[in-house]
């Protein structure tokens, strides 16, 4: 049985107090989660020891990143190794995010390096994918995703590909007033699947969790969740107070 994940990725919000008050609040409303079911926090780079701190010996809770850099270690003025991360008590690290793509113009080359220096640290990736609005308009997504799957993740073989998670982000429905229906995240996750399948056999997909990372909210958690290749969340803005975010987590 896959692995159903609920990520929170905090991005450029909490201060450290915020933080703790949050994580305090997640922890004191964290249902009982079986075997198969984690959450997962992922705050500033800042803030990971202290979370990190305060997620020790709780179970199903674990500590995630929101990037790493591109080089293991030296003369990189501000930026944050892969190795930094895993000092933290991380076992997750998010890549790719459509975020880090479009400001900091992260390209298929920076990504491999990113992800290679993640699993050779013993960490698991969270790594995004997903199309802007001009794919979707053009009907061309399946292709988009497909590509960026391929070029950074076809690289591993099979056994490093089991600590990777894929988060789906339908870009075009972010911030643009258009919402993506819960058919439309099932769509992209089976064809997600399925790239998989081809690359690496049906077994590999079928273990392969694939994260939502839209809009999603208490209100439509259990829908999307209720779909069969939709195995969790990636959830931004609802993972910054305390209530929104159990919701989500109680819908898995």
């Amino acid at each position: 049985m896959r692995k159903k994940i609920v990520a929170g990725n905090w991005k450029m919000n909490m201060n450290l107090e915020e933080g703790k008050t949050l994580v305090e609040g997640v922890l004191e409303g964290l249902p009982a989660l079986s075997e198969n079911k984690q959450v997962v926090l992922a705050p500033p780079f800042i803030h990971l020891a202290s979370i990190g701190e305060q997620l020790t010996g709780k179970h199903h809770i674990h500590l995630g990143a929101q990037n790493c850099s591109y080089e293991g270690s030296g003369a990189y003025t501000g930026e944050i190794s892969a190795s930094m991360v895993k000092s933290t008590g991380a076992e997750y690290v998010i890549l790719g995010h459509s975020e880090r793509r479009e400001y900091f113009k992260e390209d298929h080359a920076m990504l491999v390096k990113k992800i290679n220096l993640v699993l050779e640290n013993k960490m698991q990736v969270i790594f995004c994918c997903g199309e802007p609005l001009e794919i979707r308009d053009a009907d061309t997504q399946n292709a988009y995703v497909q590509e960026q799957i391929s070029a950074e993740l076809f690289h591993l073989d099979a056994t490093q590909l089991k600590n990777v998670v894929i988060a789906y982000e339908p870009i075009w429905a972010i911030g643009t007033g258009r919402t993506a229906s819960a058919q439309q995240a099932q769509d992209m996750h089976a064809h997600i699947r399925s790239v998989i399948a081809a690359k690496y056999g049906q077994d590999a997909a079928n273990d392969m969790t694939i994260l939502y990372g839209g809009s999603c909210k208490p209100s439509n958690a259990a829908e999307l969740f209720g779909c069969p290749d939709v195995d969790g969340g990636l959830i931004g803005g609802a993972s910054l107070k305390a209530e929104e975010f159990l919701g989500i987590v109680n819908a898995m």
